[in-house]
């Protein structure tokens, strides 16, 4: 025997220390010891509180940065963010920009629970403004605009309405879910012309409902939306066929 330690298992405890000074951070937190917009204590007096070394620590705030959790200042320090829902949600915006097959349609299933609930709430709070704004970005896509274009006024389309809930949360989550799923959709377009010109129908159904203050309605015409965008990827991934590249 050569008394070296198993690799794997070296390369394990730096891990699960980090996840320990993650744990630990986030105890503080959610005792109160640490309220949202405090300032973190001194590396060195925090690593000695909790019983960390300074590498461990730093790992940890690096960690709990990249999740919204905390916020660097420079030259001021650490600290915790406001943790309002909808920042520390704005993570789940990785996993949606990498999912493709089964992970993509329950996206888009999650999506299907959601956007016709609040396309239904929508149609009671819009102001005549923001449905002007919507009749142009619906005229507007049906110009001849590039792919992109499109999928930008798509985007907002959807971001009008749900915004107008007034609830940032259903905002953030609904945004990550559909510019994901709306991006599989216009792709699309590339290899079918009728689908830009489908979505239009679609988006003037809604647009139709909202105007009349119709919710049920809305309803019925967020879902027609949402499920068409289903039965192309299911049809897509049943073939086989390889898969479309990303819209640059």
């Amino acid at each position: 025997m050569s008394g070296h330690p198993n690799p794997g298992a070296r390369k394990a405890i730096p891990t699960a220390v980090t996840d320990l000074a993650i744990e630990k951070i986030k105890n503080m937190i959610v005792s109160g010891r640490l309220a949202p917009g405090s300032r973190l204590p001194n590396e060195s007096v925090l690593a000695e509180q909790l019983g960390l070394s300074r590498s461990s620590l730093r790992e940890a705030v690096r960690a709990l940065t990249a999740m919204h959790i905390l916020v660097p200042k420079q030259g001021a320090g650490t600290y915790v963010s406001s943790l309002e829902p909808h920042l520390l949600m704005e993570t789940m915006a990785f996993a949606s920009d990498v999912s493709d097959g089964e992970s993509a349609r329950q996206l888009l299933h999650v999506r299907r629970l959601l956007e016709p609930q609040a396309t239904a709430l929508a149609a009671g709070q819009l102001t005549s403004d923001q449905l002007a704004d919507l009749g142009r970005i619906l005229e507007c896509s049906m110009g001849d605009i590039s792919v992109e274009r499109f999928v930008e006024l798509d985007i907002e389309f959807h971001r009008i309405i749900v915004d107008s809930v007034g609830n940032p949360v259903l905002s953030t989550l609904l945004g990550i879910l559909s510019t994901h799923t709306q991006r599989l959709r216009i792709v699309r377009g590339t290899r079918d012309a009728p689908a830009r010109a489908r979505t239009c129908r679609e988006h003037q159904a809604i647009l139709g409902a909202l105007a009349a203050r119709d919710a049920q309605l809305a309803a019925s015409a967020a879902a027609v939306h949402v499920a068409a965008v289903e039965e192309w990827l299911d049809r897509s991934t049943s073939t086989a066929s390889p898969a479309t590249p990303p819209l640059p």
